[in-house]
């Protein structure tokens, strides 16, 4: 056994520090959910029943978004949508891709709708429930990004500057060493986000209804990543625009305008 700086290394077999954070952040959100959802009167033991449907919705979707949305350094190799296609088995091979977080959130979504219809209990008290979970989980997981040497920002000199590896800097930046940490400003926007939401759920709980406090996570998340994704050197092109960028912006504005049209008569008896 040896370890290296992005995982161990057991014999021939190695394990990914991103790995165990994700399953880390997963195992975290569930047992936050599970303290959560007796607000609303549902069983916590669910919660654990619920976490092999939405991890393995969650990794399919974050699979499925990255093959849909690959980075630019990944088309400048030619490894488009287009090539995933063609290669099954590289679409298959997560540990030589990438996983979407907005996938992620999207098919771990899914999966719950369809473990709850099965069950025949609410999803709506359930999504309110794993929303400051879903944020704990990115929170966590965003540090798997920090042991593969991604997911940083533009280049920078301030002093919480980043040093990426050579081999893990993009073309065009071969001799710059140091960066902006985006993986870190959005761990700490996810536990901002997590920290709201709990606050929320106790100071508003009279005023809020099912499916607001999961709106307001999407909302939050929206926003940071909006605006995270103007320092990103490696972003998702559809022709001229940052996809990432503007699926974030349209589900913040969406979100908002959700809450605004579900509380207006409330809001205008302030």
């Amino acid at each position: 056994m040896s370890f290296q700086f992005d995982g161990i290394v057991i014999g021939f077999f190695k394990i990914y520090y991103y790995g165990i954070l994700i399953m880390l952040g997963a195992v975290a959100a569930t047992w936050l959910a599970s303290r959560e959802v007796k607000r609303y009167n549902q069983d916590p033991e669910t919660a654990w029943d619920l976490l092999p449907w939405a991890l393995i919705g969650g990794i399919i979707g974050a699979r499925l978004w990255h093959i849909l949305f690959p980075p630019a350094s990944m088309v400048q190799e030619g490894i488009t949508t287009l090539f995933y296609l063609t290669h099954p088995l590289d679409a298959l091979n997560l540990r030589k891709g990438g996983l979407g977080i907005p996938g992620a959130v999207m098919g771990g979504l899914v999966a719950a709708w369809i473990y709850c219809r099965v069950k025949k209990i609410p999803l709506g008290p359930w999504a309110d429930a794993i929303a400051p979970g879903l944020a704990l989980a990115q929170a966590i997981g965003r540090w798997g990004n920090f042991f593969n040497q991604e997911v940083y920002g533009a280049p920078t000199d301030l002093p919480w500057k980043l040093f990426i590896d050579v081999d893990h800097r993009l073309e065009g930046y071969k001799s710059v060493a140091y960066y902006h940490p985006l993986f870190f400003y959005e761990f700490l926007w996810n536990l901002a986000n997590m920290g709201l939401l709990l606050i929320l759920s106790r100071r508003l709980e009279g005023w809020l209804k099912t499916w607001d406090l999961f709106f307001i996570y999407a909302g939050v998340y929206g926003i940071g990543r909006f605006l995270l994704e103007f320092l990103r050197l490696d972003p998702a092109p559809v022709g001229t625009i940052n996809i990432n960028q503007t699926i974030m912006l349209a589900i913040a504005v969406v979100s908002g305008v959700v809450l605004f049209l579900r509380h207006r008569k409330s809001a205008s008896n302030l």
